[in-house]
């Protein structure tokens, strides 16, 4: 239990935190704070719960999930992918079904992380995660039209094309006042930044828009049109069960922890991949699942790790816990003595603020891409990105994974009679042993696909910190896919930054070729790319290595 739960807080407390550190901490917090405070708000209400909901768990899963995380920068709160869930759970079963879920989940996550499931979760294929952030961006932008463009509709249908369908009916009720309210918020939101640096975007863009707002009388909704006041305490509760419906749960609970694991551990990536550190993904996920046991009783809803929030902590010098720590007390600071003015934010600058964030979930880039290239990525990219609009993310992610599972397997039968040896490499040396102390050699054995891209990307990346010349035979490798190719990518990028000279061999024509698409060969020079491994060595042998 120890090696599996060992939070990083107590990690760095042992080892003692600097004044200078605690100072720069305890700034990011602040700043990570006062944008969350707009973005708590805002994933609430599109949720269809009231706003005070969202700032206690930005309060109460923040602090847990910086306290007892796997990750030094984490931080967690209600985030974007949650409010389809949350809104399908509120409309189906209510706010005690909703904490009942979100608890269920809660112990699920906790058990993902005691039977050390945080680096299966890491196996999830590239174009699915992709698949289903883009179809609940899409998702999130259809919920924020009413509001965008001030329409007159008392209750906005679940179904997506129902939905649109509603939009379209009543777009003779639009009120320009609300479009220019929201069409300023997602302004100040992209470009303020290019003035004040150290202001969160969101939250200037909620501010000047509300102060407009009163100041001119413009006739547009506000939270307190819809939720009335904003409370400035909350308290325990505990909600009623029935034990003999708690089967009509497992299904919403079980979506909530799988998309909590998968978004948690993917934050937790990229900040280990901006500080240079490495987290701890089965702590990281009890954390999680501790998280959202506790939340709800307070009144909160789902918590995960927040990407946006975790990148701005650490652009803004967090590299502790403490960080995140403070990024709660200065929203509980807030709640306590700014909440009763959050009421008078138009549900048009909070419609504005959820576009912004929708757009930056799309990874239409990313969604460009593998349509260009793979054809059984494309599969799992449209197949999950529809299923998440149409449907739900429930079954999305349920047909991705198999769907993902059989296209392998299809993929491997294919290679199956192809002979994936390379015969200029049969005779070479095979004693390791004369090969000087500054180069490494690291063979890869089999495709380079979402299953074993991250494990051989650590493995190699742990050898290239270790050696000025790394060698990578590549003769088994039949094939890649575009988790492989990402993965590999970024291992190339992070030992040419420790300048570390690559060196492959035995790369098979299909891999080179996609190595070209993806252009991995401007990161790796054509000179550096050998047929057989003798003729890699020998050149290797050649570099001059300037040592102290």
């Amino acid at each position: 239990m120890q090696r599996l739960f060992k939070p990083k807080f107590f990690t760095l407390f042992k080892r003692g935190f600097t004044r200078k550190q605690i100072i720069a901490d305890s700034l990011a917090g602040v700043v990570v704070g006062v944008l969350a405070l707009p973005l708590a708000i805002a994933f609430a209400v599109a949720s269809g719960v009231s706003p005070e909901r969202g700032l206690i768990t930005a309060i109460v899963a923040g602090f847990l999930i910086s306290f007892l995380g796997g990750s030094r920068v984490q931080i967690g709160g209600p985030t974007g992918a949650f409010i389809v869930i949350v809104y399908g759970i509120v409309e189906n079963y209510g706010i005690d079904g909703l904490i009942i879920s979100t608890v269920m989940a809660g112990f699920m996550l906790v058990g993902f992380g005691l039977l050390k499931l945080g680096s299966l979760l890491k196996y999830f294929p590239h174009p699915l995660i992709v698949g289903f952030t883009s179809g609940i961006a899409l998702v999130i932008f259809s919920t924020q039209v009413k509001d965008a463009l001030g329409l007159d509709i008392e209750k906005v249908p679940s179904a997506f094309g129902q939905k649109l369908l509603t939009y379209f009916e009543q777009i003779h009720t639009v009120n320009w006042y609300a479009i220019a309210v929201t069409l300023a918020t997602i302004i100040i939101t992209i470009y303020s930044q290019k003035i004040f640096k150290k202001i969160p975007g969101a939250f200037l863009a909620i501010l000047l828009c509300t102060l407009a707002v009163q100041l001119f009388q413009l006739p547009v909704t506000n939270i307190a049109s819809f939720f009335g006041e904003i409370p400035n305490s909350f308290n325990f509760s505990i909600p009623h069960v029935e034990w003999a419906d708690l089967g009509n749960y497992v299904v919403p609970a079980m979506t909530i922890a799988l998309l909590g694991g998968i978004e948690s551990l993917l934050s937790a990536v990229v900040a280990d991949g901006m500080i240079g550190g490495k987290h701890r993904s089965n702590t990281e996920l009890i954390a999680q699942g501790v998280a959202n046991i506790v939340t709800p009783f307070f009144g909160g809803i789902p918590a995960t790790g927040a990407i946006a929030r975790t990148a701005t902590n650490v652009k803004n010098g967090g590299r502790t816990p403490i960080a995140g720590i403070v990024h709660a007390v200065t929203l509980l600071l807030i709640m306590l003595f700014l909440g009763k003015w959050a009421k008078l934010i138009p549900m048009s600058a909070l419609a504005g603020v959820l576009i912004v964030v929708s757009y930056n979930m799309s990874e239409w880039r990313s969604f460009k891409a593998i349509l260009k290239n793979s054809f059984f990525d494309s599969i799992i990219l449209l197949t999950t990105f529809v299923l998440t609009v149409w449907v739900d993310l429930t079954v999305a992610i349920q047909v991705g994974v198999v769907l993902s599972a059989l296209l392998f397997m299809k993929r491997m039968a294919d290679m199956s009679d192809k002979n994936i040896d390379n015969p200029v490499d049969r005779d070479v040396l095979e004693d390791y042993s004369l090969v000087p102390k500054y180069i490494n050699i690291y063979e890869i054995s089999g495709p380079l696909f979402f299953a074993s891209a991250r494990r051989y990307a650590e493995i190699i990346e742990d050898l290239g910190m270790k050696s000025k010349i790394l060698i990578i035979r590549m003769r088994h490798v039949p094939f890649v896919d575009l988790t492989g190719i990402k993965n590999f990518k970024d291992t190339i990028e992070s030992l040419r930054d420790e300048n570390t000279r690559i060196i492959l061999s035995g790369v098979q024509p299909n891999v080179l070729e996609e190595f070209k698409k993806h252009n991995i060969l401007k990161l790796i020079n054509e000179k550096d790319i050998f047929n057989s491994f003798e003729d890699a060595l020998t050149y290797a042998k050649t570099i001059e290595i300037k040592t102290k």
